[in-house]
């Protein structure tokens, strides 16, 4: 690129870091700033740096506020989501011990089987604006938006600014982010805290900053108080980049490294020495886990088990598989039918993308940070993807989000690089092979959905065709053409994924598993959540409670509706899990039994009740056959057997 073409056809862009340009190895590479006497990472003139401000923000602003409406609009329709989240969020807008353990009810019992950060956020949110369905999934749509905007940031340092909104844009409407981001579950959170640390990564890498390495660290330890490993997942692709690519010496870049795994530690590490030196009987118990640990949640529940089945295995990864739990393990399984309609829209496209950005960049420098983000994003796409794909314990659909900005990312920088290397003919193959997986890959996808929009399919696959042959055949190097070709690309990869993720935020959810989709897709997955209604003669005599506690259920979806869902319960007292506590001979759940035993007349933490039906209890119809149903018909299980960890209930979140 000389420096008369360097604003021209739609290689919008700054140029705040030194970038390779995609090219055929043997073929001189364009440099990405003009050929003048100062070094090549220089910024712009400053006209053109006025010219892109001008075109870039507006366009930005339009990403945001139309991310802003599509995660926003409608958002109490779905009620309170995930009615055991909402729960947490309601206790700890009540209580401030129940905020920072993250307790499933103020009364503090037991908390939920994840960190609390999340919960810290909503929490925060509802006790200053009060509990309700808006506060409860609001904090998730503003996180989605502020996930957006860093991408495009991270981006944009790397490939230019119209690479930057391409992946904004892509992430924005992929179907399971729309859904993420519309719902209380730690995954927006989640996302938003490892998109922060690729953005202070990229930055490390550009001075081989120890600084900004740290940073990435701090934001992977608050990661890791959101979901636990899952957090985690990224930290091979982010450490691969700055070790590959950062201006310095290998042993400075080593000891940056240690530095940043120092601040991860630290990062995360304050929450668990607090829980472990606080006095277990005055906080709550740790959900999930067996012995009151969270070291033990960490490495078990939400650990290993996940991955290996055991004390976090279930239903997922046999033959089969099932729908809402990801369906049957392998290499194809974020294809299938469970993941395939919630993440693979443009995995073929960036699997394509990487592939070639990585072929035509293996004779760049060492520091060359296309390589360099390409790397980055892959690795972070690669073990995410192999993790939710190979994993035979719990996973959900929805955990696919965090494949989400690698790929949206991966797809922008390879297209953007490709697009500005067009005049090259192997680049121009790539970029049409690229274009031809978006449209086919959309076509198969919308072709398990007959009855949906069945003109969409082959609009998106027509599309991706007539692109392509311009593309290979006959595309224009510069000029208006070249910009109308690019839009159309654009456009015709996004299609089948914006409708699609249209169709997620104009459908309700509720329950543990929810899925993204129409109607008649997003109720597969199905799972707990919702729970049964509350009957009217439960209702009545929960609003004359006076005890801390108004009931107490096996389940903790049945628990968190006896807390906040109907509306009838106008106290809102809490409800808690007595299924939960992992042993009534332990400590905590002694002083429950014998708190509850105490009359309901007198100030007690629970009453007991034997004048209504297990009929009118929700939890009740979720008892497990092999477990002896206890004593009488009453409000309070008092158990005769002795219940064994958080996982013998089937509500798996």
């Amino acid at each position: 690129m000389t420096g008369n073409d360097h604003m021209t056809g739609n290689d919008l862009e700054t140029t705040d870091m030194t970038a390779t340009t995609i090219a055929p190895s043997g073929t001189p590479a364009r440099p990405a700033a003009p050929p003048r006497p100062q070094p090549a990472a220089s910024k712009p003139s400053t006209s053109d740096s006025k010219t892109v401000r001008r075109r870039v923000w507006p366009a930005l602003g339009v990403l945001l506020v139309g991310t802003a409406v599509l995660y926003l609009w409608n958002l109490t329709a779905s009620g309170y989501g995930n009615d055991f989240y909402a729960a947490a969020t309601q206790a700890a807008a009540q209580d401030g011990q129940a905020w920072l353990f993250g307790s499933i009810d103020a009364g503090n019992v037991i908390t939920v089987d994840k960190p609390p950060a999340f919960l810290w956020v909503s929490g925060l949110f509802a006790r200053i604006l009060g509990f309700s369905s808006w506060t409860v999934l609001a904090p998730q749509a503003i996180e989605g938006v502020l996930a957006v905007w860093l991408l495009f940031a991270t981006v944009r340092r790397t490939a230019g600014p119209v690479a930057g909104l391409l992946a904004g844009a892509a992430l924005a409407v992929t179907p399971v982010a729309v859904l993420m981001f519309r719902f209380n579950l730690p995954d927006a959170l989640l996302i938003l805290l490892m998109v922060a640390a690729a953005y202070c990564t990229v930055r490390a890498v550009e001075s081989a900053s120890a600084r900004w390495l740290m940073l990435a660290g701090v934001a992977i330890g608050f990661a890791f108080l959101t979901k636990m490993m899952q957090g985690l997942l990224v930290l091979p692709g982010l450490g691969a980049a700055y070790l590959l690519a950062a201006p310095t010496t290998l042993g400075r870049r080593f000891a940056h490294l240690a530095a940043a795994l120092g601040a991860m530690i630290a990062a995360s590490g304050w929450f668990i020495a607090l829980v472990s030196l606080w006095p277990a009987d005055s906080r709550p118990y740790i959900g999930g886990s067996t012995n009151d640990s969270l070291w033990e949640l960490a490495l078990g529940y939400n650990g290993l088990g996940r991955i290996f089945g055991g004390s976090g295995g279930g239903p997922g990864g046999g033959p089969g598989g099932n729908i809402g739990f990801g369906g049957e393990s392998g290499l194809g399984r974020l294809f299938g039918e469970s993941m395939g309609l919630e993440i693979s829209w443009l995995l073929p496209t960036a699997i394509v993308g990487l592939l070639a950005g990585l072929w035509f960049t293996r004779r760049a420098p060492r520091t060359d940070r296309t390589r360099a983000a390409l790397v980055l994003w892959g690795g972070w796409v690669l073990v995410n993807g192999l993790v939710f794909s190979l994993m035979t314990g719990i996973v959900h659909p929805y955990y696919t989000v965090a494949l989400a900005p690698g790929i949206a990312a991966l797809v922008a920088i390879s297209a953007r690089e490709l697009w500005r290397g067009r005049e090259h003919f192997p680049a121009r193959v790539a970029l049409a092979v690229m274009i031809a997986a978006t449209g086919f890959w959309s076509f198969i996808l919308l072709s398990r959905l007959p009855s949906w929009l069945p003109a969409l399919r082959w609009g998106a696959l027509g599309g991706a065709l007539a692109v392509m042959t311009v593309v290979l055949f006959g595309v224009p190097i510069t000029g208006r053409a070249a910009r109308a070709v690019a839009t159309v690309g654009v456009a015709s990869a996004l299609l089948a994924t914006t409708a699609f993720g249209l169709a997620t935020a104009v459908t309700t959810h509720a329950g543990s598993i929810p899925m993204s989709g129409p109607a008649s897709v997003a109720g597969v997955g199905g799972g707990p959540g919702g729970g049964p209604d509350v009957s009217t003669a439960l209702a009545g005599l929960l609003k004359k409670t006076d005890s801390t506690w108004a009931a107490a259920t096996i389940g903790a979806q049945s628990a968190a509706k006896l807390g906040h869902r109907d509306r009838r319960l106008e106290r809102r007292r809490p409800g808690t899990d007595v299924g939960r506590v992992p042993a009534v001979r332990r400590g905590r759940s002694g002083r429950l039994l014998r708190d509850r035993r105490r009359d309901g007349r007198r100030p007690g933490r629970l009453r007991r009740d034997r004048h209504l039906g297990r009929g009118d209890v929700p939890g009740h119809h979720r008892r497990r056959p092999d477990r002896p149903r206890p004593p009488g018909e009453h409000v309070v299980t008092e158990p005769t057997h002795r219940p064994t960890t958080a996982t013998t209930h089937r509500e798996k979140r």
